[in-house]
């Protein structure tokens, strides 16, 4: 059932990516009315591109993890089986 799983994670990826520049260009501009900075400019402020960097990290990797965790839910509720890792019993849960 995990194979049926791979071509859903891949759309949820492209999803992802695009939701994910989104949110961080929506969070740039509540910052700086500029574009951010990109790494490779003469004129680029050493700061603010590393903090856009970070910022752009953060925010694709937090919306990453909430589409994702949306895309099992969905796939679970769908077809009734987990794609991840269930979560093992310890003897402490009995």
């Amino acid at each position: 059932m995990k194979l049926l799983y791979k071509p859903f994670a891949i759309v949820m990826g492209v999803i992802a990516a695009k939701l994910g520049h989104n949110v961080f260009k929506q969070i740039w501009s509540q910052i700086d009315d500029e574009k951010p900075p990109k790494p490779t400019n003469t004129d680029a402020n050493v700061p603010k591109v590393i903090a856009a960097a970070a910022l752009e990290a953060a925010t694709l990797a937090g919306v990453a993890a909430v589409v994702d965790r949306a895309g099992a839910r969905t796939f679970e509720y769908l077809t009734g089986f987990w794609p991840g890792e269930e979560h093992a019993k310890s003897p402490e849960d009995d």
